[in-house]
């Protein structure tokens, strides 16, 4: 039932485009696997064989911890309307920031939301699709819009100081490299 790609294909590639919903996974060689649902438009396909997404802030930021430690990442996309599919893509990440020069060649790719703290850019090694045949269906009814009018209310100092408080090393105590004097 499974197949493995090389990279993504065209259909894989418009697949992507009409899911509302992703999910990241990333582990460091020690300590807590991460698994993290992803939404509101912030995912995007490069090329056939890169994908990025913009991250917002929150709670914590195991990812770019992982990334630092050794670059491992899995995305993951499931169908939960029409004919069932999952899609997962393997492959390396990197989190690039606003100090970073590859953010102005990213930054176009995606719409300005409050609390981006980061573009999650990732080279796909390989990709697999499976049935998906015990996946739900769901009716997707809109996008939350909690996580940008707390930004908003928070600004940008008040999200640098989260920053510093609660995004700045991971769960497992891995720095992020978020703060640039990390």
């Amino acid at each position: 039932m499974a197949q493995f790609f090389p990279a993504l294909t065209p259909e894989q590639h418009q697949f992507i485009v009409r899911q509302q919903m992703f999910f990241t996974a990333s582990a460091a060689a020690t300590g807590r696997v991460n698994l993290s649902p992803k939404g509101m438009d912030t995912f995007r396909v490069l090329s056939d064989s890169e994908v990025a997404y913009l991250d917002l802030t929150g709670s914590g930021n195991e990812t770019a911890a992982h990334l630092r430690d050794n670059g491992r990442i899995t995305l993951m996309f499931c169908a939960f309307q029409d004919k069932p599919l999952i899609l997962r893509l393997y492959g390396t990440g990197e989190a690039i920031r606003p100090r970073d020069p590859a953010w102005a060649e990213l930054i176009g790719h995606f719409h300005q939301l409050p609390g981006q703290r980061q573009i999650i850019r990732v080279k796909i090694e390989s990709v697999q699709t499976s049935c998906g045949f015990a996946v739900p269906l769901y009716v997707f009814e809109g996008h939350r819009d909690l996580l940008t009018k707390w930004a908003e209310k928070k600004g940008d100092e008040g999200i640098r100081d989260y920053w510093q408080k609660k995004n700045a090393k991971s769960i497992d105590g891995l720095p992020t490299g978020l703060l640039a004097e990390q």
